[in-house]
């Protein structure tokens, strides 16, 4: 449903989150995978748009809920604008994210939305809207903005100057700001793109006798224009979220 500012301001001081809780004196914020801090120079930087992209089953979800647990242990606050509304809570927890310190807006983009494509891009419209909200309220150490397994055509759809304006908003500021897709949205616009699939050799699949124990995983840095790397692959490895 459409986000007001009014809505947005009501929302954080019900919660108590119209003020941070930790102030920010630091260009970068960690990744929480140590191996992959190493290689990005300490972590995702502020002050830019950047990305975290892969297929599905690739590791990805993992990783952004290790970003968002980061984030919270470090006293901050987390934004998720989530655009088809597929957060697992029970999981992101399980991964260490304080639920108390995350802001959630759920929105209404649906993977295969048939014969109704614009009401789905007014959807996808709506969760930017959202976003641009949330940059502009200034209170959040991470803000991310999950698009995974939405039709590429809706990403697409939007104009290239909404990445230019996004990157606009982010500059200067203490806010990392993270597009999770399939593929890179952003291109130029982009500080970081990061991206993660599940290595080659024996599937990239791990068991624990019979049961699975999570995927090991090859990070990519396609760009890294804030930190002066490119190119770079760093081997992870991730651990399968228990459920009740």
């Amino acid at each position: 449903m459409p986000l007001a500012r009014a809505d947005l301001e009501s929302l954080l001081k019900t919660r108590q989150l119209d003020r941070t809780l930790t102030p920010i004196t630091y260009a970068i914020g960690s990744t929480g995978v140590p191996a992959l801090d190493a290689e990005l120079l300490g972590g995702f930087p502020r002050g830019q748009l950047s990305e975290l992209v892969g297929p599905r089953s690739s590791g990805r979800t993992s990783l952004l809920l290790r970003l968002m647990a980061a984030a919270t242990a470090r006293g901050e606050l987390v934004a998720l604008v989530d655009a088809l509304d597929g957060l697992d809570v029970e999981s992101a927890a399980t991964a260490g994210v304080d639920l108390d310190r995350l802001l959630w807006i759920r929105g209404f983009v649906v993977a295969d939305p048939g014969m109704c494509r614009d009401m789905n891009q007014r959807a996808m419209e709506q969760a930017i809207r959202a976003l641009t909200l949330v940059l502009q309220a200034g209170n959040f150490g991470l803000v991310v903005f999950d698009v995974v397994d939405s039709p590429a055509d809706a990403v697409r759809r939007l104009p290239l100057t909404t990445w230019l304006r996004l990157q606009r908003m982010v500059e200067g500021c203490q806010t990392i700001c993270v597009l999770a897709g399939a593929e890179r949205m952003a291109r130029s616009s982009a500080g970081l793109s990061l991206h993660v699939q599940r290595r080659a050799e024996g599937g990239g699949q791990r068991f624990c006798g019979r049961l699975f124990d999570g995927f090991d995983i090859d990070a990519r840095v396609i760009r890294a224009r804030a930190r002066g790397r490119e190119d770079a692959t760093v081997a992870l490895t991730t651990r399968a979220m228990a459920h009740a």
